[in-house]
């Protein structure tokens, strides 16, 4: 994605205003500005055939302008923009210059985009919230998008991550948008790392950091392990190494500053399972979202693509129905014999113990998918050190997690006070999340109504905490496997500790019967989750470090 000065950045601004005219002024503005581009340079003549992995537009201003039309015409929440920009750029296309088209159909490679677009146009609050965020990012992401599903979530995710990039911290805005980087980077997350290396520049950041970690300063590099440890194995955190950063001399990181990277981190890390966990495309203005090469003939038509039709719907799959069928009403009976069997007899603590170390150790055999080497590309690896330092080194050796148990040290108790203590307002805004997440239900599974779904939500949840060592002595670790059939757990563990293998076969082999929304709020379980978890080893360590 080519950097875009000031000056072209603040072309864009009106159009996020909620008065119409300001909007219609700006388009104005911008319409003038693209005419007078085009008279000045004659039509672009067309660009020789590139190989397919390349599929970059030709560089130039113009087509930077062209390709973020394209996106307003796609994204914006205000249609009078929408059909301003499609206006305009059949203009420039009648003018002879060659426009971008979008690759790719929607904001998801595994949602059809009708059903995601769908969400905005009949739920008022769903676009109010959109519109907040363009208005301050100028741009609505594939992300958010996806999250509109749960509104109430979107909400409080926004504004968490609009403190932690943009407000007063901390941390310079620069570095906290070159740790987000390094944080996606790990996962090889590129969706991630091309937003914020975009965003890095926007606020200043000094472009040959982005030559790779061993180009940044000093402090952003002895974070390099921090984050290795934090996105692969947290439980091997110590508070050796939160000294080793807090006592570099003239490299050191302060308490404050380090707790604003510790939250950057782990966000980003568990940011980057729900991208690939949801197939978040790329953005339509970046590498990779549009393409100036005319259409083959090979390709779907346009009437399918502007109608999501390119997506195969997963629920209308004809083949393998007879294995799903009844797979809702089996896992409801599941949760009320378990619920029966709390209410009759209940386990005692050694028992209790036992069967959490039975999971703990059979999580570990739960083979992430596809496990062929996944090889980061030169443009993702340089931001971070050690590629080959990963989550399944650790199991394949024999090696256990060891136990960490949540009435010593807990989210609640501990961390949530620590967060706030030294960043304020950050530890309410991430208990909100956690607790938005957690809580999230419209008690529905597939089409049956008024269900309580805790039990499930729990299961989930304490599934992968277990997963990270993580014990609460009161839970009942039997019920996992009652819940959670091993398609799930599969696609449990390679979305929270592999994400970038995550594949749409997997995505669609769990819970085949449900829809669309619910297994995105699964993903969003997920995500908080794993951040939590992170944040957890992380904190006891700064703890143990401060006392």
């Amino acid at each position: 994605m080519e950097v875009q000065d000031q000056e072209s950045l603040g072309r864009w601004d009106g159009l996020g205003s909620r008065d119409a005219t300001s909007r219609t002024a700006a388009m104005e503005q911008i319409r003038q500005e693209v005419i007078s581009k085009i008279q000045a340079i004659g039509p672009i003549p067309a660009s020789p055939p590139l190989p397919p992995a390349l599929g970059s537009p030709p560089k130039s201003d113009l087509n930077d302008i062209l390709a973020h039309l394209l996106m307003l015409s796609r994204r914006c929440p205000y249609e009078d923009v929408k059909e301003r920009c499609i206006q305009l750029l059949k203009a420039v296309q009648d003018l002879g210059v060659r426009i971008p088209r979008p690759l790719g159909n929607g904001p998801s490679r595994f949602i059809p985009e009708k059903e995601i677009l769908h969400v905005s146009k009949v739920d008022t609050r769903t676009q109010s919230i959109f519109e907040d965020a363009f208005a301050a990012l100028g741009r609505l992401d594939n992300i958010s998008l996806v999250m509109g599903f749960h509104p109430q979530y979107l909400e409080s995710f926004l504004r968490t991550q609009h403190y932690l990039l943009q407000m007063d911290g901390p941390l310079s805005l620069h570095y906290r948008h070159y740790i987000g980087i390094m944080a996606a980077a790990r996962h090889q997350c590129s969706y991630l790392v091309n937003l914020h290396v975009n965003d890095f520049l926007q606020v200043g950041g000094d472009p040959k950091w982005l030559n790779g970690l061993d180009k940044a300063p000093q402090k952003l590099q002895q974070l390099g392990e921090l984050n290795k440890i934090l996105a692969h194995r947290p439980w091997l955190l110590t508070k050796e190494h939160i000294e080793c950063l807090l006592k570099a001399e003239e490299h050191s990181w302060s308490l404050a500053e380090l707790i604003h990277a510790v939250v950057l981190l782990t966000h980003y890390h568990s940011l980057a399972s729900f991208t690939f966990g949801c197939g978040i495309m790329p953005e339509i203005h970046c590498n990779g979202g549009h393409t100036f090469r005319p259409p083959s003939l090979s390709q779907y038509c346009v009437c399918d693509i502007t109608n999501g039709n390119g997506h195969a719907n997963h629920h209308d799959d004809p083949l393998g129905n007879h294995e799903v069928c009844g797979e809702v009403e089996v896992l409801m009976e599941r949760m009320k014999q378990l619920q029966e069997c709390r209410d009759d007899e209940e386990a005692s603590q050694e028992e209790m113990a036992t069967r959490f170390e039975r999971e703990k150790t059979e999580s570990m055999l739960v083979v992430t998918a596809e496990e062929e080497e996944c090889v980061p590309s030169r443009d993702i690896s340089r931001h971070f050190e050690d590629p080959t330092y990963g989550y399944k080194d650790f199991s394949r050796r024999g090696e256990h997690v060891p136990t960490f148990r949540v009435q010593d040290y807990s989210w609640e108790d501990h961390g949530f006070s620590l967060v706030n203590r030294l960043y304020p307002d950050v530890g309410q805004m991430l208990d909100e999340k956690f607790q938005m997440a957690y809580n999230l239900t419209y008690n529905t599974m597939a089409t049956h109504k008024d269900v309580d779904t805790s039990m499930l939500r729990r299961a989930i949840w304490n599934y992968i905490h277990c997963m990270f060592g993580i014990r609460y002595d009161d839970y009942d670790y039997g019920e996992i496997n009652q819940l959670l059939d091993r398609s799930f757990k599969i696609y449990i563990k390679t979305m929270v500790c592999s994400p970038e293998k995550t594949t749409k076969r997997m995505y669609e082999s769990f819970w085949r019967q449900f829809q669309h929304s619910e297994k995105v709020h699964v993903n969003l379980l997920l995500m908080e989750a794993r951040m939590q978890a992170e944040l957890l080893y992380a904190l006891r360590a700064i703890t143990r470090y401060m006392t």
